[in-house]
């Protein structure tokens, strides 16, 4: 990009330099899909393992593996965190005190409200320079090897921007994952949390639960060599990343912490309509949910 205020307001900006703390699925593919619109310089990598740094490198993902955050922070364009969300407090007291006056920085955590507090704890009036997201295309594979450019084309990418941030600081992180294909839209950080808590940490709890019971069971061999597609589908996000889970759990707990309550609440009443014989109920139920989930798979 061209650095500074002349960078705003151009059809298409160029970055010459971005940093990138995890390259794996998702920082891998935000490297390779702005390499692929030919908007990037160089591309540097930081991460906890230095052979996926590497393997990063030999797959075209990073031209290097950074050295010293502080210098390669300093003259970046744009700086993306992703990492899981309990290391992103960490990284962003470590960057803040050498951010450049005109370097963003944007991120790719699956919850919101944590991460802005953690903005702001952690990167005081550099936090202006912060535009947090959230990009729907997550994968059950991680790591490097599953970076692809063609990851964010047509998902949806989430910003949750802060009061602070200025419309140049907005555009400039919103035309980047534009660039990458995505199509993106605006919540607040509270607004995204209660969503995401219904219709993404949900689902991916249940399906860690339901693996973990039957993994716990004396037969679960034998139920395993029976389950077929219907399984397989319920259950493909529970092959995701457990540390990242985790994270995004314990970060989200309250949001869900309600879905679950309800959720448990709808299986009572699956319950006992089992327990009656009640299949007009079960019916309704099921004949709902049938037209609910196609109509959303129509749009």
């Amino acid at each position: 990009m061209t650095v500074g205020p002349l960078g705003f307001g151009r059809t298409t900006m160029k970055y010459n330099k971005v940093v990138i703390f995890g390259v794996g699925l998702i920082g891998g593919s935000f490297a390779l899909a702005l390499r692929r619109a030919g908007v990037v310089g160089e591309v540097v990598g930081f991460g906890r393992s230095q052979a996926t740094l590497e393997q990063a490198r030999q797959l075209g993902i990073i031209d290097r593996i950074g050295q010293d955050v502080a210098a390669d922070v300093s003259d970046a364009d744009l700086v993306l965190l992703a990492t899981p969300v309990g290391q992103m407090a960490a990284l962003m007291a470590q960057i803040a005190p050498h951010l450049g006056v005109y370097t963003r920085v944007t991120d790719g955590g699956s919850t919101k409200g944590d991460v802005v507090a953690a903005a702001y704890a952690n990167m005081g009036d550099r936090a202006s320079q912060f535009v947090p997201a959230h990009p729907i295309a997550g994968a059950e594979q991680s790591g490097a090897a599953a970076a692809k450019a063609d990851l964010y084309i047509g998902k949806k990418v989430v910003l949750t921007p802060l009061p602070e941030n200025s419309p140049e600081a907005i555009a400039r992180v919103r035309h980047a994952w534009e660039l990458c294909g995505a199509v993106v839209s605006s919540l607040t950080a509270q607004q995204h949390d209660e969503v995401f808590a219904a219709v993404s940490h949900l689902p991916h709890l249940l399906s860690f639960a339901l693996v973990h019971d039957l993994a716990q069971r004396d037969n679960r061999d034998q139920l395993l060599s029976f389950a077929a597609s219907g399984f397989r589908d319920f259950t493909r996000i529970a092959a995701s990343s457990p540390e990242m889970w985790r994270d995004i759990c314990i970060a989200n707990r309250d949001a869900l912490l309600g879905e679950l309550a309800s959720y448990m609440q709808e299986l009572d009443v699956i319950h006992q309509a089992l327990a009656a014989g009640d299949a007009n109920q079960l019916q309704e139920i099921f004949s709902l949910a049938r037209e609910v989930r196609g109509n959303w798979t129509q749009q």
